[in-house]
């Protein structure tokens, strides 16, 4: 599942985690950018926000082992991540092809919303260190995240399912997901 900071996809994911263990159904969570914060602090790395100003070989490195721990669990497995990394060099893609050939995502789950639901929500988010935005970079954003996990299913051949998560809607939209998802 990939959204952009602001879509609300945590808070989606919470909702969707929580539906199906009241359904008898396990799934687990797996954060892949904290995966990446444990093994770079692991080297030194400071916080989270931090993670995508390293350069692209170490972002690289950190990705592969992230992958490895995923594909290693078993069950349902909601990975929670970003379909892009916003680097100095470029849009860097959060899953790529070396990342996909490792974990073999069966689904894919593009949580959008409106431009100015995301840039009001992103401005009340004070926990974290975030570059400045505008409505247009938010924009810009959701273009380039429905681009890259739109060809994440092309390479992998599994279907992308974009959602819009609108204010409010939280429980609507995980429970289109996990129906779409059969679970």
């Amino acid at each position: 599942m990939v959204g952009i900071p602001g879509v609300g996809k945590t808070t989606l994911i919470s909702e969707m985690i929580r539906r199906l263990k009241n359904n008898n159904h396990d799934a687990t969570v797996v954060g892949f950018g904290t995966l990446m914060l444990e093994v770079g602090m692991e080297n030194g790395l400071r916080d989270r926000d931090h993670l995508r100003k390293l350069p692209i070989s170490e972002q690289k490195r950190l990705q592969n082992i992230a992958a490895k721990r995923i594909a290693a669990y078993e069950g349902t497995i909601l990975v929670d991540t970003h379909a892009f990394i916003n680097s100095p060099e470029g849009y860097y893609p959060g899953l790529p092809k070396h990342v996909l050939d490792i974990i073999k995502p069966t689904n894919f789950i593009s949580v959008a919303a409106r431009p100015e639901e995301i840039y009001n929500r992103r401005m009340r988010d004070t926990t974290r260190n975030r570059d400045h935005i505008t409505l247009a970079s938010v924009k810009e954003d959701l273009d380039v995240q429905s681009g890259m996990i739109s060809a994440c299913s092309i390479i992998t051949g599994s279907p992308v399912k974009h959602v819009l998560n609108s204010e409010g809607k939280v429980d609507e939209v995980a429970g289109r997901i996990i129906s779409m998802m059969g679970l």
